[in-house]
């Protein structure tokens, strides 16, 4: 039998041998209902080969591939810890804590609860000589850029950071502080994809590089600033992709050489929830892998509870997120540790194509102020997240704890942020309706058809349906006649209920219960019916709740109705 063993041989099946299995396995559905379409407009393929990916890149994938090996620097996944604290004491205090607790990049946004006094900006310039650090400005008019004031000459050159602003920064006397910026995090939190984030991060890098007085001297301060989203492989191909980008950005100018620039990255807000908050914790740690195998330089990820307020144990749990991927899952151990693996390189040399042809209408335009001041770019953007609101809203984008999986007994905390009270997160309408759900004390409820076994699947959809706004419904038993479901529905307190059996059930009941329905009580259907649409309709009935719906347009639709019903 050992024999036997080390000369088995694992047969390779082809592409067409597999395409046959999926087919079979279908039941009578498309193939092409494998494929899936990207918020980018990329179709990603049910299955990806060698031979696929060369055809499809020939001898550019050895070169796409070592385009992003050749730049990606020797030092990534730098932690860099944002400071959050309501006054200088607290604030010195948690960065004190956070660099012996294995920060390494100072990361401050300027706009605190604190005045930027001399005293505190004096104290802050001695960390800066001794650590390198990541400030988040207004703009050059901004009272943290004193900080700069209060570093000796004598140090200045040795002190290495990247400020992060809208317009460049003029730092003269210290050569080694990326001052401009790419940042196209604005852009990530008003819905941008992908490919948009990648064109606006080079038309950005154009406007500025024209400012300088060389390519090399814009080089030296340039840098570029994404949000990691939670498609996993999406944005490990997006930061890949920037680096193919900016190689042929920069052949453009004429540079040859291998100038490599710096990815500075953090976790999206987009996607963070104000309820069920430690799902937020889940999906930085998704997020900042992407980071870690996409090849970011530094990576922030913000903690859980930041939409309203961090604790120190939150700020903690968000470091040793960065900490624990960088030291204990060996992905720093492999050079590009996605390279060649066929899905990614696609999608990579995907968003490359995509977001150079984007590039070049945008310069085509005049650059990205005339592209932003046409209003091409806030209406593709919105465009963009539009897409992804939808999809959220109708299920095709799950959002674990918001859109599905909802914890109704969560209680929705109020206060906001304000340093992020202005993204366009995909949760806020979810948390907006079940705030005035609330506020409204909305009773709602189910009526179960024919036996528990029936019922509960339509029984169970509407219940996860509704607990997304925060209603939990009162469920009846199953109800077997016309008299008990009408009995149910006068004594309940609910004043929304939906029906959910099985097809025959409800078929066999609704115009009957709706024919002796209190009057004040709104009533829905699970489930579609179209040939009996009308009829119920006609005869009383509100609507329906199904798979697929918009669920915010569905229930809002039903809030409204509920308070007409109420006068």
């Amino acid at each position: 039998m050992s024999n036997n063993m080390k000369n088995i041989e694992f047969e390779i099946p082809a592409y067409s041998d597999w395409q046959d299995a999926a087919i079979k396995a279908l039941k009578g559905k498309p193939f092409e209902s494998l494929f899936t379409k990207t918020n980018e407009g990329v179709t990603l393929q049910p299955l990806y080969t060698q031979e696929s990916l060369v055809a499809k890149l020939g001898e550019e994938l050895d070169l796409q591939v070592a385009t992003i090996r050749s730049l990606q620097n020797d030092q990534v996944f730098q932690v860099a810890q944002q400071i959050h604290a309501d006054s200088s004491e607290a604030f010195f205090a948690q960065l004190e804590d956070s660099l012996a607790r294995g920060n390494e990049v100072i990361t401050i946004d300027s706009r605190v609860s604190f005045a930027w006094t001399e005293e505190v900006l004096v104290k802050l310039a001695s960390y800066f000589s001794e650590y390198s650090f990541k400030i988040t400005i207004e703009n050059s008019k901004d009272p943290l850029l004193a900080v700069f004031d209060n570093i000796p000459v004598d140090q200045q050159e040795a002190i290495k950071g990247y400020i992060i602003s809208k317009d460049p920064i003029t730092l003269t006397a210290f050569p080694n502080v990326r001052s401009v910026s790419a940042d196209t995090t604005v852009y990530h939190n008003e819905g941008a994809n992908a490919v948009q984030e990648l064109a606006y991060a080079l038309a950005l890098a154009a406007k500025f590089a024209e400012q300088e007085e060389s390519f090399e001297a814009f080089s030296k301060k340039f840098f570029v600033s994404f949000a990691i989203d939670t498609q996993f492989f999406t944005e490990i191909a997006k930061l890949r992709a920037f680096k193919v980008l900016w190689k042929a950005f920069s052949s453009a100018y004429g540079v040859t050489d291998h100038v490599k620039i710096p990815t500075v990255a953090e976790t999206s807000l987009r996607s963070f929830s104000k309820l069920d908050v430690y799902v937020n914790l889940l999906r930085s740690s998704n997020e900042a892998l992407s980071g870690l195998i996409g090849g970011a330089d530094l990576f922030t990820v913000h903690p859980h509870d930041v939409l309203t307020k961090p604790t120190d144990q939150s700020i903690r749990i968000a470091r040793n997120v960065s900490l624990i991927l960088r030291e204990e899952t060996n992905v720093l151990k492999v050079k590009d540790p996605a390279g060649g693996s066929y899905f990614i390189e696609s999608l990579t040399a995907d968003f490359v194509k995509e977001a150079w042809a984007l590039f070049l209408d945008i310069q085509a335009a005049g650059g990205i102020d005339e592209y932003t001041a046409s209003g091409k770019l806030a209406e593709e953007v919105e465009a963009s997240y539009q897409k992804r609101i939808k999809a959220a809203q109708t299920r095709k984008q799950s959002l674990i704890g918001t859109n599905i999986y909802a914890n109704p007994a969560d209680i929705l905390e109020q206060d906001t942020n304000p340093l992020f009270a202005d993204i366009k997160r995909i949760a806020a309408p979810f948390e907006d309706l079940r705030a005035d759900m609330t506020a409204a004390d909305v009773k709602t409820g189910i009526l179960a058809l024919g036996s528990l076994k029936s019922s509960k699947p339509r029984a169970d959809f509407v219940a996860g349906f509704l607990n997304t706004v925060g209603l939990v419904p009162e469920k009846s038993e199953p109800v077997t006649t016309v008299e008990e479901a009408v009995a149910w529905l006068k004594a309940t307190e609910a004043k929304y209920v939906v029906i959910a059996g099985n097809d025959d059930d409800t078929k066999a009941f609704v115009s009957a219960i709706l024919a002796e329905k209190p009057a004040n009580v709104l009533v829905d259907v699970a489930g579609k019916f179209k040939d009996e649409e009308e009829a119920w309709l006609a005869n009383g009935l509100n609507g329906f709740i199904f798979a697929g719906q918009n669920i915010i347009e569905k229930l809002q639709s039903v809030f409204a109705s509920m308070k007409e019903v109420q006068r």
